[in-house]
């Protein structure tokens, strides 16, 4: 990805910021074991990590390890995650992926992209999510906040997830890139909000050139937002 030396620099100044406001950003759900964690991610999509964190501990209970949700019954699964929305598919790809695990790899977590997104129910950025907490992969999960963020911070363009990955991968120096996903994702629950962010309170405000655009709260001084930087060209990094 080739991008103007005024994007670059914005962007470094927009990881350092946030590293100053979240040093201690870190995956919010609960999990004590690699598997847990895979199954707490697939449970996390289109719900909050606060709703997963609720229905796990009764969960893994039931179900401790790889062997005991492969052999699972969907629909009794399906009644313990009922609350997480989409729990059917999110039953069948849980057991259908601890499957893989046991047929494949004696029941653990694989440590690598390209085996992780193999398994059923595991796209890039779950895989992201497992490799950089469990493992100490450098990755960036474009989840609902990310992508949001990312396009409001002009930081990229595109509305595909795997698209924004590369753009952010080519801003973002690579020691950062775990570390600068769950600050995009504090920030975007707690400041930048999808439907009426505060920009008036927003520490970035002054780095953001969508500042005020749409409904948002008070915005004091608009004209000061910056102009968003040309790309010339994409390519993967």
């Amino acid at each position: 990805m080739n991008t103007s030396n005024s994007l670059r620099a914005r962007a470094g100044r927009i990881v350092r910021k946030l590293a100053q406001l979240y040093p201690d950003a870190h995956c919010a759900l609960h999990y004590e074991t690699p598997l847990q964690l895979l199954v707490a991610t697939i449970l996390s999509a289109q719900c909050t990590d606060e709703r997963v964190n609720r229905v796990t501990p009764a969960l893994f209970a039931r179900y401790p390890d790889a062997k005991a949700f492969a052999t699972a019954k969907q629909a009794e699964l399906e009644k313990y995650i009922q609350s997480t929305g989409f729990f059917r598919s999110k039953a069948k790809n849980i057991i259908a992926c601890c499957r893989q695990l046991v047929e494949r790899y004696g029941g653990e977590v694989p440590q690598t992209m390209e085996e992780l997104v193999t398994l059923p129910g595991i796209g890039r950025k779950t895989a992201n999510v497992l490799l950089g907490n469990l493992f100490a992969v450098p990755g960036i999960p474009v989840d609902t906040h990310v992508r949001r963020l990312s396009w409001r911070m002009g930081l990229s363009e595109h509305k595909d997830p795997v698209k924004i990955e590369r753009d952010l991968m080519a801003l973002v120096p690579r020691k950062e890139w775990t570390m600068f996903g769950h600050r995009m994702i504090f920030h975007g629950r707690r400041v930048c909000h999808a439907r009426k962010p505060l920009c008036g309170q927003c520490p970035l405000a002054a780095l953001c050139p969508r500042r005020g655009v749409g409904e948002t709260d008070a915005v004091s001084d608009a004209s000061a937002k910056p102009p968003l930087e040309h790309k010339t060209s994409t390519k993967r990094r």
